[in-house]
């Protein structure tokens, strides 16, 4: 994926969160109170059916007077002191930016980690094709250089480029797995 193409995608998120964001206030009184049936019928009510809410209000105005009465007034005509006390209205400030920047950033993160996957799915087989092809047994570890029958020396050894050395750390990283599994296993039966 070019750069282009993270470019278009990042600006079609921004676009999209914009529009869902408008729907959304970063400020608001939520309140939750009981069923007005619990008021109405006190001896049928349940104590435990519990309704929310949610208005768009100052913050003077976030209580049952400014947020409940309105909706359901008509319903508890008469019983608003015996209702209102049993409703708890908290006034709710965020910030919806902050929320859909985090958003972009992670949904960036993932992006270049997918991309970044892709390129190692992709470079795995070259990798493996190159170091298979030309692979020569190295018995010095500590030996950076190698002298050629002309007497030059390589600074990168038999293996002349970095492909080829990443193939080969990688090879032998895979032998040393395969033999630790092998002495785990080993010694596991050997026990018991």
């Amino acid at each position: 994926m070019t750069s282009k193409g993270l470019v278009l995608i990042s600006l079609l998120l921004i676009c999209v969160l914009g529009a869902t964001a408008q729907s959304y206030d970063d400020r608001r009184c939520k309140c939750v109170c009981p069923s007005p049936s619990a008021v109405i019928n006190s001896t049928q009510g349940s104590h435990s059916d519990r309704k929310l809410y949610i208005a768009n209000v100052p913050p003077n105005k976030c209580n049952c007077d400014g947020v409940i009465l309105p909706r359901v007034g008509e319903d508890i005509k008469g019983k608003e002191q015996e209702f209102c006390p049993r409703c708890e209205c908290i006034y709710e400030n965020r910030n919806t930016t902050i929320i859909m920047v985090v958003v972009i950033i992670v949904i960036w993160v993932i992006m270049l980690l997918v991309v970044y996957m892709g390129f190692l799915i992709c470079l795995d087989p070259l990798l493996n094709k190159r170091t298979k092809a030309s692979y020569q047994e190295h018995t010095n570890e500590d030996d950076d250089g190698f002298i050629s029958p002309g007497g030059s020396a390589h600074p990168m050894g038999v293996r002349g480029n970095v492909l080829n050395r990443v193939g080969h750390q990688q090879d032998k990283w895979k032998q040393q797995v395969r033999e630790q599994r092998r002495n785990i296993y080993d010694r596991h039966t050997m026990l018991n």
